[in-house]
Formats: structure tokens, C-alpha cells, sequence
């Protein structure tokens, strides 16, 4: 195993690189919880460095949720990491808010946080991208526990100048839960963000796509991102679950997530492309749940991806 905490559970995680070291930003919370459901609830943004992405040197939490009530005061999730003009970097992160200790109702949005180096960061006050009602569907509105705003992945766009967010969040229309769908926000200076349209329609078999990557390969752009068997819906209820991806176009354009197909299953999850020194491309993942079903946790060894006949992306034998 790649990484793992012997007194915490670890599992989403995103990746930044800064040209000598890659950085790996991981999900934590303590095994001394005893359930690691309750992870969710707990969560903390841990950093960890490599220069090979196989042995990490781990550099603890990089910073607390906010006070109770506030867009992060329950927990920090999944984000994503860029380097402005301005030098800085910064993370896009979730912030989550469980209503009450002893109810599912959770309102994610996104917040951000700087740093000169990618160890010192500073947490900006209050969220800066929340769900829109106009095009996604917010908390009370269906019978889906959450309001779906998380896992931002930041990308600059040079055709048209400015900042591409795209974010898991849920359609207002179609069939529930069958609404799982990838929300779109801009910027032009990594500050001001605005809520634009979906990027896909409702009913593709997902009741969720969760922690998105846009990556070019050998000159194709692809997506990938996740859905566990449990939130599969539609045509695909009942199938197996897990990594999932599609080749695309350019992005940010509309995708058509019915012809996403399967690269992992779900003993696998949140994965993550990364390109090593020689351009090599790998996966990584956290070990998601054993034979018996119990949740392991930790990051997998690197696996090696290749392009097939077809286009879509396979795990290459080792």
C-alpha cells in the first residue's frame, strides 16, 4: 500500500505538482471513531509529499473545520489544487454542514484556501461557490439527503481566459434519484465564481458522480470519476460500481455520462490520474471496501493506464 495512517482511516484524495515533489492532499479521520461511517462527519484535510509516487513523506493536517454552523464546520472534503498567475496556490475544497447530530441533512458548497508553498495554507472566510436553484437541485427540494455541491475540479481554459469548476451536484429534472449530473461555474480571477448550467442531463444511470478529473492523454481529454453500486440507478441499478470513465471533447462541453464505462470496481475508489517524470500515466485509489464489504481505506499502489482500441482508458496488467 502507497499510503496509508495506522490510527486514522484515509480515502479521497487529489494530487498537485509542483515540478519537483508531487503533493497529495487525503481525506482523514480517526480510527477511534469506531465506525468509519462516521468518517464523513470528521473529516480533515491531511498533505503528504513524494518525489515518486510511491513513497510519501506525511506532513499531518493542513487545516481545522470552521465553527460550528459555518459552511465547513462539520467537515473538509474532496477539492482540487491550482497555482494562479499570482503565484499562489490554492485549494478549492468542500465544506460540509450537517444539520443535526442525528440526521443525514447535509448542505455542501465551496470554499478556498492559499498557500506560497502547498504546506502553509490559509482558509478564506465563507463559502465562495454554492448550488444554485435555478439549475441544480438544493436540500428539501427531493428526497435526497444533501444538497450536492462538492468535490470542485479547477481548470484554466486559455481559448476562452478564464477558470472552469466542475462540481458533483444533482439536476433539478428526471426521475429520482436518477439525477446525478456535473455541475459548471467560471471564473476570470479564481475569486469571483458564477453559477452556470449543467454540463449533462439527468438520467444516466448515476444518482451521483462523484470526485471528477478532466486529464489529456496522447492528445484526448477524458473524464473520470466515481459511483458506487449503491447509487446506481436506471438502466444500470443492480450492476457493479466503482472508477468510472469517458473520453471527451473539449472542456467544459456537454457529456453525455450514459457512455461512461467501468475502469475500476469498487474495491477501488476516488481514483486519480498522475503522470510521472517520464510521462508515464498511473492510477491511484484508496482501498475502498474488502471481500467481506468492511471499508479498508489507505492509497492503493500506482496502476498503470493505458489507452484501448476503442478509446476508452483500461488498466494496464502488471
Amino acid at each position: 500500500m502507497t499510503f496509508h495512517l495506522p490510527d486514522h482511516w484515509v480515502w479521497d484524495f487529489w494530487l498537485a505538482d509542483d515540478g519537483e515533489r508531487y503533493h497529495m492532499f487525503y481525506l482523514h479521520a480517526p480510527k477511534s471513531l469506531g465506525n468509519p461511517e462516521l468518517r464523513h462527519r470528521n473529516a480533515r484535510i491531511g498533505h503528504a509529499s513524494s518525489s515518486d509516487l510511491r513513497n510519501w513523506t506525511n506532513h499531518g493536517q493542513v487545516f481545522d473545520a470552521g465553527a460550528p454552523g459555518s459552511f465547513d464546520g462539520s467537515a473538509t472534503w474532496t477539492g482540487s489544487v491550482v497555482r494562479g498567475p499570482d503565484g499562489l496556490w490554492r485549494m478549492f475544497y468542500t465544506g460540509s454542514r450537517f444539520l443535526s447530530p442525528d440526521s443525514s441533512a447535509n448542505v455542501e458548497s465551496i470554499g478556498v484556501a492559499t498557500s506560497p508553498d502547498l504546506f502553509d495554507w490559509t482558509k478564506h472566510p465563507g463559502a465562495i461557490c454554492v448550488a444554485d436553484g435555478r439549475y441544480y437541485e438544493t436540500l428539501g427540494t427531493s428526497s435526497w439527503p444533501e444538497e450536492a455541491w462538492r468535490d470542485p475540479w479547477v481548470f484554466w481554459r486559455q481559448a476562452d481566459q478564464r477558470w472552469h469548476m466542475l462540481v458533483t451536484a444533482r439536476g433539478k429534472d428526471g426521475s429520482e434519484p436518477d439525477r446525478g449530473g456535473m455541475a459548471h461555474a467560471t471564473s476570470t480571477d479564481l475569486a469571483d465564481w458564477s453559477v452556470e448550467p449543467p454540463l449533462s442531463a439527468s438520467g444516466s444511470g448515476f444518482a451521483h458522480l462523484e470526485v471528477f478529473q478532466v486529464i489529456k492523454l496522447d492528445g484526448q481529454n477524458h473524464i473520470v470519476f466515481c459511483c458506487d453500486a449503491a447509487k446506481l440507478c436506471g438502466h444500470r441499478a443492480g450492476g457493479t460500481g466503482g472508477i468510472w470513465s469517458l473520453p471527451v471533447g473539449d472542456m467544459p462541453g456537454q457529456v453525455d455520462f450514459a457512455a461512461a464505462r467501468l475502469l475500476v470496481d469498487e474495491r477501488l475508489y476516488a481514483g486519480r490520474i498522475a503522470q510521472d517524470r517520464q510521462g508515464k500515466p498511473w492510477l491511484l485509489a484508496f482501498n475502498n471496501v474488502t471481500a467481506d464489504g468492511a471499508f479498508e481505506g489507505g492509497i492503493c499502489d500506482p496502476l498503470p493506464i493505458t489507452t484501448g482500441v476503442d478509446g476508452f482508458l483500461e488498466v494496464s496488467p502488471q
